[in-house]
């Protein structure tokens, strides 16, 4: 099940899920040590609660405490999130985001060959 964090969350929520999946798995205490502007460890443990009840998180026990593990693969997620903002942003114009990623950067060789890489396997995918 993919999840559309960008669309669904609120910012405190959205923190959470990023420092979730920045660590691949954490406690409420470690959460709240990761917080900008900290709420209390009560407020924390609630919004666990309220994201696993939204079916973004799992917990797994540990002893006394609980592990929240997110349901869905980063990239899974990412890519929910990158069509969100592809479609709200530009008129559901994939070469207009990538056109604006481009010009808005300096890439490096690496990343050039990279990119022609990969369009160049959509683009035999495309033709198959």
């Amino acid at each position: 099940m993919t999840q559309d964090v960008t669309g669904e969350l609120g910012r405190r929520e959205r923190q959470i899920m990023e420092i979730i999946y920045r660590r691949g798995r954490a406690t409420a205490a470690e959460v709240l040590a990761d917080l900008p502007d900290s709420p209390s460890y009560s407020s924390v443990r609630g919004m666990l609660r309220h994201l696993e009840g939204k079916n973004y998180l799992r917990h797994e026990q540990d002893g006394p405490r609980y592990i929240y593990l997110p349901t869905s693969p980063k990239k899974d997620v990412r890519a929910s999130a990158l069509s969100h903002v592809v479609k709200t942003f530009f008129d559901n114009s994939l070469p207009s985001a990538v056109a604006t990623l481009l010009e808005s950067r300096k890439l490096t060789r690496d990343d050039y060959e990279r990119l022609s890489r990969l369009i160049e396997e959509a683009s035999r995918e495309d033709e198959e």
